[in-house]
Parts: C-alpha cells; structure tokens; sequence
C-alpha cells in the first residue's frame, strides 16, 4: 500500500512540476551576425511564438529590454480560447513595437477573419505570403517576409520571396519546415528565419519527445531559430523544454 501511495505522491509531484514549468516566462537571448546587413547598430527583434491559451503578464512585458520589432510567429490562439485572451496579448505586444505576424496551423481553425481584425485593430501587420521593407534610422532596408501555414498548404515560398531580390531578409515562418522548401539558386538568400510549432516536444522523457527541441541552426545563407514557443497544446504542462520568448541582437 505504501508503494502505491509514494507513487500517487510522485506523480502528483511531477504534475505539479510539469504544470509549473508551462507558466514559466524564460527570455532568451541571442546575438546573430548576418551577411550583408546595412546597420549602424544592432537591430533588437522580440520573437515570441505559439501563445495557445496564455496571457501575457503586463508586468513581465514592461520588464523586457527596448524592441525596434516584434515578430509573432503564429498560433496565437486556437479553438476554445477566449477572444479577450487574443486581445489582451495583442495589446500588450504592440506596445513593445512594430508588430508582424504569420498565422499558424491552429490560427486557421479559428474564426480568422476575427482574428485579424483584432490584430490589425492594434496596428500588427499581418503577413501572408508577402514580404514588406523594414527601415529605421539605423538601416538602409531589411526585407521581412512572413509565410502562409504550411499544414493547411497555405504557403506560397515564391510569392513570399519575388519582392526581396537583392536585400536581406528575415523569413517568418510558423512551421520549421519551411527550410526545406527554399532554393537559394532560385529565392535568393535568407538570412534568418524564425520559426516554432514544434514547442521542443513540449513533455520530454529521457531527452526524447515527438519534436526536437529548438534551438539556433545554421542554414546555407544565415541562421534558423526554431522556439519551444510560450504556451503549450492539449494539456497546460512541459517537462525538459522550457517555454521561450526570444530577444535576438542582430549585426
């Protein structure tokens, strides 16, 4: 009977464990050096990806270092969330700074036409398949481009890219495996491309789960970050890939 109930305890225990970790706000930052990027300074990027059913706490946000942009990369929401939770983190995340954003695979199961009024209300760009020029005081033009849900075959790589030629550019792509759709002799070179869906597997047993964890990766012209993301799908508990929200230092 005893073995019974140290079990109970242990799995209560981990529970309470994995549930803990869900809610963690862990920043990450990363220092990213690119080809042929006209900058005076760094250009400071927040990426956050893959919210699900969290909100953001307003005190966390305001404590996070100065942005000159934000990317969101995809689900933001998903069926069964509140539509006050999508408009508190829209809120919140476009106060930081410009804000652009890509739909995810749980995005399209939504109402998305609701969805992107209420983003655009607070002034996100909504990218589909479509590339914009970015410029401050500090950069000649850094293209950003965002690319359609690649589960609901959304995506369109050649539409995305065709404006770009001859600039760099920063690929925002909720699905990592976009990278496997590129042709550097034909879309010319990405030099950075954010992605997440993947959550790092979200529950890892012995270092195992359904998705590698994310991280920093080279590809062929630049970098590929690929994030845990910040909330969680199915069930509200992680174990061995924390959450994350990334600020990236790019020269």
């Amino acid at each position: 009977m005893k073995y019974l109930v140290w079990a109970a305890a242990f799995i209560a225990g981990l529970a309470a464990y994995m549930t803990k970790k869900a809610f963690e706000n862990n920043l990450i930052h990363h220092d990213i050096q690119l080809k042929d990027m006209p900058l005076e300074r760094p250009v400071r990027v927040l990426f956050i990806s893959d919210l699900h059913r969290r909100k953001i706490p307003l005190r966390w946000a305001q404590s996070l270092p100065e942005a000159d942009i934000v990317f969101i990369g995809g689900d933001m929401t998903e069926k069964g969330v509140p539509w006050s939770f999508v408009e508190h983190n829209a809120r919140i995340l476009s106060q930081l700074a410009p804000c652009y954003f890509v739909y995810g695979n749980n995005d399209e199961e939504v109402d998305k036409t609701r969805l992107t009024n209420i983003l655009e209300a607070y002034g996100i760009t909504v990218l589909e398949n479509k590339a914009v020029l970015y410029r401050n005081a500090y950069s000649e033009g850094i293209w950003i481009a965002g690319i359609g849900d690649i589960t609901y075959r959304k995506d369109n790589v050649d539409a995305t890219l065709r404006p770009t030629e001859g600039g760099p550019v920063i690929l925002l792509s909720h699905d990592p495996r976009v990278v496997n759709k590129l042709n550097p002799s034909v879309h010319g070179p990405v030099n950075l491309i954010l992605s997440g869906h993947t959550h790092g597997g979200q529950v890892r047993i012995f270092g195992k789960g359904p998705y590698e964890k994310g991280g920093l990766f080279p590809i062929q012209s630049g970098h590929h970050l690929i994030s845990n993301g910040y909330g969680t799908s199915f069930l509200p508990i992680r174990l061995g890939a924390d959450p994350e929200v990334h600020f990236i230092s790019i020269t």
